[in-house]
């Protein structure tokens, strides 16, 4: 692709003046295919795809920022929701966490999400023990995040889930209280989760998206700050 003299000054505005930069760019790795009934078999499947898959996402990353010039700030994983393979195989959920903490670190990422349940019409036993270790497995980790969605306009507010969920949050607070709560900060709790959401910390992989997927987020405040401040402090609402 020719790029022309016009565009790269308009590049250069767009960064410097009206704050513009690539948030994130996150791949979204499906693990349907690593299910299996041993859970440690599946972790080596998870490990194996995800260094794999996004072996070279930093790089690219970076390389991709070099050339046009636009910073890219972050470079992410998202994956399926945990618990359901964690309903195929049972055993330690906070396992799968740590594989996921290790695989994220192993390929240089910032933060990997899908440590997730969707239980806004009820739980099943994987559900359940996933949402029982949130707070081990935020502990126990540094760059996984967790979400679990309760509720939907269709389906209502899963109230069971409500309440487990107001003490797993304050739970996850105080056993990483050492590092200021942070392990509450790694947890989105939803209603209306979007069927698949590639923004962390509620980052998980859809299961009608494909095999691998990248999403790529633009920082929004920067460019609403920049507009913002070119109306004017008089300025009204109408503008």
């Amino acid at each position: 692709m020719r790029i022309e003299s016009d565009n790269i000054l308009e590049t250069i505005h767009m960064i410097e003046e009206d704050c513009l930069d690539i948030r994130t760019v996150t791949m979204g790795i499906s693990l349907l295919d690593c299910a299996d009934k041993d859970i440690d078999r599946s972790c080596e499947k998870i490990y194996k795809k995800i260094t794999t898959k996004a072996k070279d996402l930093v790089k690219v990353a970076k390389d991709i920022s070099r050339e046009y010039g636009i910073p890219i700030i972050n470079q992410r994983v998202s994956v399926t929701p945990i618990a359901l393979l964690q309903s195929v195989s049972g055993g330690d959920c906070v396992k799968y966490a740590k594989t996921l903490d290790k695989a994220g670190k192993e390929i240089g990422i910032n933060f990997i999400g899908g440590y997730s349940a969707l239980v806004q019409k009820g739980m099943t036993q994987g559900d359940r023990e996933l949402i029982m270790s949130i707070p081990q497995a935020l502990k126990e980790t540094d760059i996984v995040c967790s979400s679990v969605n309760i509720g939907s306009t269709k389906a209502g507010i899963n109230m069971d889930a409500v309440k487990v969920m107001g003490q797993i949050v304050r739970e996850c607070a105080e056993v990483t209280k050492d590092n200021n709560c942070f392990g509450a900060a790694k947890l989105v709790v939803f209603c209306n989760a979007v069927e698949d959401n590639p923004f962390m910390a509620g980052a998980f992989h859809g299961v009608s998206e494909p095999d691998c997927v990248i999403n790529v987020g633009v920082s929004g405040p920067g460019v609403v700050r920049a507009a913002l401040q070119k109306l004017g402090e008089h300025a009204s609402m109408d503008d």
